[in-house]
C-alpha cells in the first residue's frame, strides 16, 4: 500500500503539494479563531459528587458569587475606615458595567468584619459577574480589571477568573516565544545534521504546516466540545516536534536512496514504502497512547487528547503527502546549498561504524550493562512512590505575577475567606427541605467531625439547603481531605440526600476518577501497542520488551519530576514553587512519554527486524539496527528536545513540568535505553527474541506491516514484504 502511495504521490506531486499547502494554510488561518474559545477549566470530574453539589446549589439558588475578590489597601498612615477612601471605592464599584457585573459586595457596604484584615489596612470587595459562561467571564475580565483600579490605592485582584485569565495570557505568550526561539534553532540544527540548507528546510516547513493544520482541526473540535488552552500548546509544540522528526527520517532515507544511485521516482517510492510506512505506524501508536486520555471524565484530559491526536495525525499526513511530493520535485537537488563540510562527509557505512562498535561492545557484556542501568532507572523512579496530588492553584504562576501575589495576600490576611472549605448541599427527596430541628442536629454532627469548624447555613430555596464548613489546614492537605470523607459519612436528615462539594472535594473526586480509569487506560494502550508491534515485528517478546523499556523510562522520568517539583530539590534553580502534582498533567505526561518512547522503539526495531529477515544473526541484526538508526534517533531526540523542551522555560509551572519531563524522558530514552539497554537485552534474549508460534507468524506475514528496504520495481506487494526469520 505504501509503495503504491509513493508512486501516486510522485506522479501527482504538484497536485498533492498544492492541495496540502492550501488545506493547512487555510485551515490554520481559520483555526486561529480557536484562541477565543479556549477553556481554563475541565480539571474536575463532571459526574462527581462535588460537581453535582455545585450544580444542585446553582439550580436552586443561582450562581454563587466570588468571581473576583478585590483587595484595596489604604495609603500609608490611613485605614480603610477613612470616609474619603470609602467614597472613592464605593463610587468605583457602583460604576461597574451592569451588563457584565451582577453584584459587588464590599466592606464599605456591609462593614462585615471578615471583609477587613486585623489592622484595618485592607478591605475586600467580592464581585459576581453576570455571564454564566466561563470563557465569556474570562474574556471580559481585562476590561473590568482596569475599571476596578482606584487612584492612590493599591488594588489587587484574586479569584478564579483572574487566575484563569493570567494562565491563559501567560501560556499564549510563552507559546509564541517558544516557537520564535525553537523554530530557528531547529533549522540551524537541521542544517548541521544534513549539511545543506535545502534538505534542512523541508522538515521545518512540514512542521509549520502541521501546526496550522492542527489549529484548524482544534477549531472544529472546539465547536462541539470544550478545548483547554493547554491543549493548544501541547498540539502546537507536539505537532511541530513530531513533524520535524518524521521529516528527518523521510528526508534522510530519500538522500540515502539517491546516494545509492536510484532514480528520483524510485527513491520517492522506496522512501514512502520504508520510512513512510514506519512513520505511519509510529504515529498510529502515539495516537493510541493519546486516545487513552479520552477514557477519563475530565474535560481537560479529553481536550488534550483531541489536540494531541490532531497534531500527530496532521504531522503524519503532511509527512506522507507533501514531503514526498517536494522530494519528487527536488530529486538530487535536495542536497543543494550544501555547506563546505558536506563534501567531506563520510559514507553511510562509515557514519554507522561508531554506533556498530558501541552495540558490539554492549553485547560482549550484556549483564554488566543491563543490570546497572535497570537498577539506576528504578532508583530514579523511587520518589514517585511518594507522589501526592493537588489542584491547579496560584502557585502555577511565577512569584512576580500580580494575580498570584493577590491570592497570597488573600490567603495570609483573610484566612477565613481564603480557605475554600466544604460546601454541603442537602436536597429533599419529597420536594421539601429538612425542618429546623433536623437541620440543627445535622449541623451539630458535622461540627463534631475532627478538624471541622464554623458550620453554618448559607442559603435555602425550595427543597435545597446549603451550608459551609471550614476544613482543617490548607484545602489540599491530607487533614482537609480526610475531613471531607468524614463529612460525607455523616447521616443526613431523614428524607434528604447529602452532597459535599468545594475545592478539596473536587480534587479528591477527580483523583479518585483518575485512579479508577487508570488501569483501563493501561490495558487499552499497552494491549494495542503489543498487538500492533506484533503485527509489525512478528515476535511475541519484542513488543513485551518495548513496553517494559518504555515503562522503565517513564518511571525514571516521573521519579525525577517528583523529586524536583514536589520535594523541592533544585526547585529554586528552575524557578518553581514545590507542591503537590496535578494528577491530570501526570496522566498527560504518561501518555505522551509512553507514546514517544514507543515511537523510537519502532524506528530502531524496524531496522533490526529488516536485517533479521535477510538472514542476519541476532547480534548482526542488532548491530545493523543501531548503526542505521543511532545517528537519526539521536538527532530526532535532540530536535524534539529543542521544540518540546521550550515548555521548560514557560512562566506557568504546569507547562514547565511538561517541558522538564520531556527533556528528561527523551534524553534517557534516546541514549541510555535505546542505545545501551536495548542491545544488551536483545543479546540476552538471543534467538528467542524473534520467536512466535507458527500460526501467529503466518498471520503476521499475511498482514505485512513490516517495513521493507528491498523494493525493486515490478514486484508484488507480497514479494516486497520481508519475511521474518524464526
Amino acid at each position: 500500500m505504501f509503495v503504491s502511495w509513493g508512486s501516486v504521490v510522485h506522479r501527482r506531486r504538484w497536485l498533492v503539494a498544492v492541495a496540502i499547502v492550501l488545506f493547512t494554510v487555510v485551515g490554520g488561518a481559520w483555526g486561529a479563531g480557536v484562541f477565543g474559545a479556549l477553556s481554563q477549566g475541565g480539571y474536575e470530574d463532571p459526574s462527581s459528587e462535588a460537581a453535582r453539589a455545585t450544580a444542585t446549589a446553582k439550580e436552586a439558588l443561582g450562581r454563587q458569587g466570588g468571581d473576583l475578590v478585590v483587595i484595596y489597601t489604604a495609603p500609608d498612615g490611613g485605614t480603610i475606615d477613612d470616609p474619603a477612601l470609602g467614597e472613592k471605592i464605593t463610587a468605583k464599584l457602583r460604576a461597574l458595567p451592569k451588563d457584565k457585573v451582577d453584584s459587588a459586595l464590599s466592606y464599605w457596604d456591609t462593614r462585615a468584619p471578615q471583609f477587613a484584615d486585623a489592622d484595618k489596612q485592607r478591605g475586600l470587595a467580592v464581585i459576581t459577574m453576570r455571564s454564566g459562561d466561563e470563557n465569556e467571564r474570562i474574556s471580559q475580565y481585562p476590561e473590568l480589571r482596569d475599571q476596578l483600579q482606584v487612584d492612590g490605592v493599591r488594588t489587587q485582584i484574586a479569584g478564579f477568573v483572574p487566575m484563569a485569565a493570567a494562565i491563559n495570557e501567560t501560556t499564549q505568550s510563552d507559546l509564541i516565544k517558544a516557537e520564535i526561539v525553537s523554530v530557528p534553532l531547529t533549522l540551524v540544527l537541521l542544517v548541521v545534521i544534513f549539511g545543506g540548507l535545502v534538505a534542512a528546510s523541508l522538515p521545518v516547513a512540514v512542521g509549520g504546516l502541521a501546526i496550522l493544520g492542527s489549529l484548524g482541526v482544534l477549531r472544529i473540535i472546539a465547536s462541539f466540545t470544550e478545548v483547554s488552552t493547554f491543549a493548544v500548546n501541547v498540539a502546537s509544540l507536539l505537532g511541530l516536534g513530531l513533524a520535524i522528526d518524521y521529516g528527518l527520517f523521510m528526508v534522510g532515507r530519500f538522500r540515502e536512496e539517491i546516494a545509492a544511485g536510484r532514480s528520483t521516482p524510485d527513491a520517492v517510492r522506496r522512501t514512502v514504502g520504508t520510512a513512510g510506512r514506519t512513520v505511519a505506524f509510529s504515529a498510529t501508536l502515539l495516537i493510541i497512547a493519546l486516545a487513552g486520555l479520552m477514557l477519563f471524565p475530565q474535560g481537560f484530559l479529553k481536550s488534550v487528547a483531541y489536540g494531541g491526536m490532531s497534531a500527530v495525525g496532521i504531522a503524519a499526513l503532511v509527512s506522507l503527502t507533501l514531503l514526498p511530493a517536494l522530494l519528487g520535485m527536488l530529486g538530487k537537488r535536495v542536497d543543494s546549498l550544501g555547506l563546505p563540510w558536506r563534501k567531506k562527509a563520510k559514507s553511510a557505512e562509515d557514519e554507522g561504524r561508531g554506533w556498530r562498535r558501541l552495540a558490539g561492545g554492549v553485547m560482549k557484556r550484556p549483564v554488566t550493562v543491563a543490570v546497572p542501568i535497570v537498577a539506576g532507572l528504578l532508583l530514579l523512579g523511587a520518589p514517585f512512590l511518594g507522589a501526592s496530588f493537588g489542584a491547579v492553584t496560584e502557585k502555577v504562576l511565577p512569584a512576580s505575577d500580580a494575580t498570584r501575589q493577590a491570592t497570597e495576600t488573600l490567603n495570609s490576611q483573610f484566612p477565613g475567606l481564603a480557605n475554600d472549605g466544604a460546601q454541603l448541599v442537602l436536597k429533599g427527596r419529597d420536594g421539601k427541605a429538612p425542618d429546623q430541628q433536623a437541620l440543627g442536629q445535622f449541623i451539630a454532627a458535622v461540627d463534631n467531625v475532627p478538624g471541622v469548624s464554623a458550620v453554618q447555613p448559607t442559603g435555602a430555596a425550595k427543597d435545597v439547603v446549603t451550608l459551609t464548613a471550614k476544613l482543617p489546614g490548607d484545602s489540599m492537605s491530607d487533614a482537609a481531605k480526610e475531613a471531607v470523607k468524614a463529612i460525607r459519612a455523616v447521616q443526613p436528615p431523614a428524607g434528604t440526600d447529602l452532597l459535599v462539594g468545594g475545592m478539596t472535594a473536587q480534587v479528591t473526586d477527580s483523583l479518585d476518577a483518575i485512579i479508577e480509569q487508570l488501569p483501563l487506560m493501561a490495558v487499552v494502550v499497552v494491549g494495542a501497542t503489543l498487538l500492533l508491534m506484533f503485527l509489525a515485528f512478528g515476535s511475541l517478546l519484542l513488543p513485551i520488551k518495548a513496553v517494559v523499556m518504555s515503562a522503565l523510562s517513564l518511571s525514571a522520568t516521573f521519579g525525577v519530576l517528583v523529586w524536583v517539583f514536589q520535594d523541592g530539590h533544585l526547585a529554586d534553580w528552575i524557578g518553581v514553587t514545590p507542591g503537590p502534582l496535578e494528577a491530570g498533567i501526570v496522566v498527560l505526561m504518561a501518555a505522551v512519554v509512553f507514546g514517544l518512547s514507543t515511537d523510537y522503539e519502532v524506528f530502531l526495531m524496524s531496522r533490526m527486524v529488516e536485517a533479521r529477515a535477510k538472514g542476519a544473526s541476532t547480534e548482526e541484526a542488532v548491530s545493523t539496527g543501531i548503526a542505521k538508526t543511532g545517528r537519526v534517533i539521536s538527532a530526532a531526540a535532540i530536535l524534539l528536545i529543542v521544540v518540546t523542551g521550550a515548555f521548560a522555560f514557560s512562566n506557568v509551572a504546569m507547562m514547565r513540568f511538561v517541558g522538564v519531563g520531556m527533556i528528561l524522558a527523551l534524553a534517557l530514552d534516546a541514549t541510555i535505553v535505546r542505545m545501551l539497554l536495548v542491545p544488551a537485552v536483545m543479546k540476552l534474549l538471543g534467538n528467542a527474541a524473534w520467536w512466535a508460534p507458527g500460526p501467529l507468524k503466518r498471520f503476521q506475514q499475511r498482514v505485512g506491516l513490516q517495513e521493507s528496504e528491498d523494493l525493486p520495481e515490478g514486484t508484488s506487494e507480497r514479494e516486497r514484504s520481508p519475511q521474518p526469520v524464526g
